[in-house]
């Protein structure tokens, strides 16, 4: 209890001292004459910590009364509940939002740029091919049945006709870049064939098209955001970028990788339970359990509140193991507080949203909490047979049996003594001391009270447990009581 005390400590310690782990609250909106351009900036993997990001972003916008946002993307992709929520999120501004797309947009940052209103893309930057895939638990992309693809895919297709619909970008383009089977067909002339998911070059996105010559999805190409900021007359705007701190890029990549951290932290907190002492392991359970909650609280994902859950579920575990008989309702308690604690850690909420998170939003932590249980289960029976022969368990385990033959004893030989005569110096009821020369030995008779004083023989000896009887003095017969 002590140790698990102590462990909830220093990760409540470290999840509140990092620098940076509350983000600031925004200054009073000042009136200024000047229009502002607010750029946010969407790179590397779409994931769960972005959207904080972006909300903060978007935060900092209205503050500053931006006359228009840009989102600069160069992003291979990313998890669809993410991009989900992002394009509700830029769904829901009041000013004109742009997507400026440097490198790539595929996948998910298709779907997001299709969310905002105005698209334009660098020379030789490309967008599309959003079509959902499902990646392994280790790695690489996994196979779907029929039906569960296509549930997959009918709900990305959704999803990405609504992002259109409400920027007013075609229809028939975004299901194209989901949907491999339809043909994309403008006038006579096929633009994507079916078989194919549509990915779009820069060049290809601004063509013309349709009676109303409209673009396919660009608006222009632009090299940077300058010239973006020209073509919509925005030049004379002052522009602000938001800053991605140090601390937001780490606590992405935790929340990113949040299982390996959550299988690092049972595993050591387990290995710690069943060894002696406290050393590395729980150090490192400890560490990754802290990291955890650090980095899912910089997202925005988590507050203290869950670590105040983990760590009442962990005292009740405790309790129920040390002090109570059996397994029952208080261990099972305990447990399921501290799963519900790692789980609601991961839940990603919109401002303003309902307190229970819904099914979609669940599905992602469950499947981390999973992931994790299983990968520590597994990691801890492949390890333990091994554990013996790693040096830092040699120091906690004795290895070798300490035999007699090769000189060990648990106590001194007292075979010598038997035979050997001396008086008592404590009433022997049926066990005491007794003086036998100048040793003074613990003794005990087979049953007889003696009284100090008491003439007595050894005539037994079992390592430390020395038996002895009354023999006769030389004034007469030994004094003794028989037990009644």
């Amino acid at each position: 209890m002590k140790k698990l005390l102590l462990a909830l400590c220093i990760v409540a310690l470290f999840a509140q001292s990092v620098p940076g782990s509350e983000p600031t609250e925004p200054t009073p909106a000042k009136t200024v004459r000047d229009e502002v351009v607010y750029i946010i900036p969407i790179r590397g993997m779409i994931e769960p910590a972005l959207l904080y990001v972006i909300r903060r972003g978007l935060d900092e916008a209205r503050v500053s009364n931006a006359s228009a946002i840009v989102f600069v993307m160069d992003t291979p992709g990313g998890t669809l509940d993410a991009a989900s929520e992002i394009v509700r999120t830029i769904q829901a501004l009041k000013v004109p939002s742009y997507t400026f797309v440097e490198k790539n947009a595929i996948s998910a940052g298709a779907i997001i740029a299709l969310s905002t209103e105005h698209i334009y893309m660098a020379p030789g930057s490309v967008i599309g091919d959003a079509m959902p895939i499902m990646m392994s638990p280790v790695g690489g992309v996994q196979e779907m049945s029929e039906d569960l693809k296509e549930k997959a895919v009918s709900a990305v297709a959704a999803l990405i006709r609504s992002a259109a619909q409400q920027s007013g970008h075609r229809e028939d383009v975004a299901e194209k870049m989901v949907r491999r089977e339809l043909e994309l067909k403008i006038d006579d002339e096929i633009i994507s064939p079916a078989g194919q998911l549509l990915t779009l070059t820069n060049i290809e996105a601004e063509r013309p098209s349709g009676p109303e010559n409209r673009s396919l999805l660009s608006a222009g190409t632009v090299k940077d955001v300058d010239e973006l900021l020209a073509k919509i007359g925005l030049d004379h705007a002052k522009q602000k970028e938001l800053t991605v701190t140090t601390t937001e890029r780490v606590a992405r990549f935790i929340a990113a990788f949040a299982p390996l951290f959550l299988m690092g932290g049972l595993l050591g907190i387990y290995i710690e339970v069943r060894t002696p002492g406290f050393g590395f392991p729980g150090i490192l359970g400890i560490v990754c359990l802290a990291i955890f909650f650090w980095g899912h609280h910089i997202a925005g994902l988590a507050g203290m509140e869950d670590l105040i859950i983990f760590a009442i579920g962990a005292i009740l575990l405790m309790v129920e193991i040390l002090f109570i008989p059996g397994f029952g309702a208080v261990g099972i308690l305990g447990i399921l507080l501290m799963i519900a604690s790692l789980i609601n850690s991961m839940v990603r909420r919109l401002p303003g949203g309902p307190i229970m998170p819904s099914w979609p939003q669940l599905q992602g932590p469950i499947f981390n909490i999973f992931i994790a249980l299983f990968g520590t289960v597994a990691v801890a029976a492949l390890v333990a047979p091994f554990l013996p022969r790693l040096p830092v368990f040699n120091r906690l385990v004795l290895a070798k049996a300490t035999r007699r033959e090769e000189g060990y004893a648990a106590s001194s030989d007292t075979h010598s003594l038997v035979g050997q005569e001396g008086t008592t110096l404590s009433a022997l009821r049926p066990g005491g001391t007794a003086r036998f020369g100048n040793r003074k030995l613990d003794v005990i008779t087979h049953g007889d009270f003696l009284e100090p004083g008491a003439h007595v023989r050894i005539v037994e000896t079992h390592g430390n447990r020395i038996i002895v009887e009354a023999v006769a003095s030389s004034g007469g017969t030994a004094s003794k009581e028989s037990v009644s």
